[in-house]
């Protein structure tokens, strides 16, 4: 291992559960990742350290606790552009929405959160999913983590490229006719 933010989400969750990774070390070094590459690849379009940090926290305190630990418990999540999130910008990746903050989790999310997820940030997205290219008006192109100018496929390929480079060891998708399954194809990831 040569970061945190390199584990597979199973090994990390595991490590968790033994108290051999803080949930709080493990989103510090998601973070570093993110400020290393994200400006290359545009993957991460929106962040929540601030509430993310205060999940950290609270995860590695019920760690030390020993209380039972849900699933996903500790492990930093992205969260795909077309899935509201409380109090995050969620802007289907139209300048319709540019400016959008929904005051509640979209039924999916609240389910990550319940699971013990940390929604750590948002990935990018074609305007309202459609598209066969992750690039949008409001944030831009995202590029393959293999070389940035070639596509990321889309819908989900902000998500994709995020696990890809290791910005967070989970994130959602979405795929009606291909949407999670071009991205995992071009990034080089399970969807």
């Amino acid at each position: 291992m040569t970061e945190p933010c390199d584990l597979p989400a199973t090994e990390a969750r595991r490590l968790i559960g033994q108290r051999r990774l803080s949930p709080v070390e493990l989103l510090d070094s998601c973070l570093a990742r993110i400020a290393r590459v994200n400006h290359a690849v545009n993957a991460v379009v929106a962040l929540d350290e601030a509430r993310a940090r205060d999940a950290a926290r609270a995860a590695e305190a019920a760690v030390m606790r020993g209380e039972a630990l849900p699933p996903l418990h500790g492990l930093p999540l992205g969260i795909k552009d077309l899935e509201e999130t409380a109090g995050l910008r969620t802007t289907f990746g139209s300048p319709l929405f540019a400016e959008h903050v929904p005051a509640k989790d979209q039924g999916m999310v609240a389910r990550l959160k319940a699971a013990g997820g940390i929604v750590l940030a948002k990935t990018n997205t074609p305007e309202f999913g459609a598209g066969a290219n992750t690039r949008n008006v409001v944030y831009g192109a995202t590029g393959n983590p293999f070389d940035p100018t070639r596509s990321a496929a889309g819908s989900s390929g902000g998500s994709a490229v995020a696990l890809a480079t290791g910005m967070v060891p989970l994130a959602s998708g979405s795929d009606m006719g291909g949407s999670l399954r071009n991205p995992a194809a071009f990034n080089g990831v399970v969807g």
